[in-house]
């Protein structure tokens, strides 16, 4: 974000990089962040965007980098000492001491510098502020597995599911020193009654699981094709040679 580029008002303007430009624009843009009294928090800030430094509302970032130096004519090339001037004056007094003048090379002043000549730390007297997440705190108590309408007094069967799975949880995260309190129930299926289903099942009469599945018709015979079509009736032609010999020939006459 440039500084010639705000959010809307009232957010504040945080310069990432800006390289400057007309003296004249930079001047209206910082008369407007004074009037809307807007925060100005600056990142890399060069040539005329250093204006910002006269605004009551600016910070800079300890890793900021800050550069100044003589305006001159675009056009020209040449030192426009007027303007100069009038960029120099804007400064607070502390920045002018430690600058002494501008010069038509850059001088940097780094975030930290201006933070000791007393500029405000964006991240120290106006910190950003962010939501922190609150803990959660995990539940102590286990949540009963009754019914609502039932009272606490009296035995129910859920009730008792529920004191046997307590049991069994505790018998399983307990060490060998800790035994478990509580006894714990399974139900087991009656073998005699499976035994004795599956014997039944076994001697049951293997003729009573055959089914007769009637074999298909047989195909008729077919008068489009008969056996003396499959004859090989070959006749040669009057001067022709046969190719094949005599045993693959059979002639018929007729």
């Amino acid at each position: 974000m440039g500084y010639l580029s705000p959010p809307p008002s009232p957010a504040p303007v945080i310069v990432y990089k800006d390289v400057g430009g007309l003296v004249s624009d930079y001047e209206a843009q910082t008369e407007q962040y004074r009037r809307e009294n807007r925060d100005v928090r600056l990142h890399e800030c060069r040539s005329a965007c250093t204006l910002a430094l006269s605004l009551p509302n600016v910070c800079v970032y300890p890793d900021a980098q800050v550069k100044f130096h003589q305006a001159y004519n675009a056009i020209t090339r040449e030192v426009d000492l007027d303007i100069s001037s009038r960029l120099f004056a804007s400064y607070p007094a502390a920045v002018q001491a430690r600058l002494g003048y501008l010069t038509r090379e850059y001088r940097v002043l780094s975030g930290r510098e201006l933070i000791a000549l007393g500029m405000r730390n964006c991240e120290g007297d106006n910190p950003v502020l962010i939501a922190s997440r609150r803990q959660r705190q995990a539940p102590t108590a286990i949540a009963s597995a009754a019914p609502s309408g039932a009272s606490s007094g009296a035995p129910s069967a859920w009730g008792d599911i529920a004191s046997k799975v307590q049991s069994a949880v505790a018998s399983a995260l307990s060490g060998p020193e800790q035994p478990s309190s509580g006894s714990i129930r399974i139900a087991v299926a009656d073998r005699e009654r499976l035994t004795s289903d599956a014997v039944a099942r076994s001697e049951a009469p293997i003729g009573a699981l055959r089914v007769d599945v009637p074999l298909p018709p047989r195909r008729p015979p077919s008068e489009a094709f008969t056996a003396s079509d499959a004859r090989l009736y070959v006749s040669q032609i009057p001067g022709s040679q046969p190719i094949l010999s005599a045993k693959f020939v059979r002639a018929e006459t007729r």
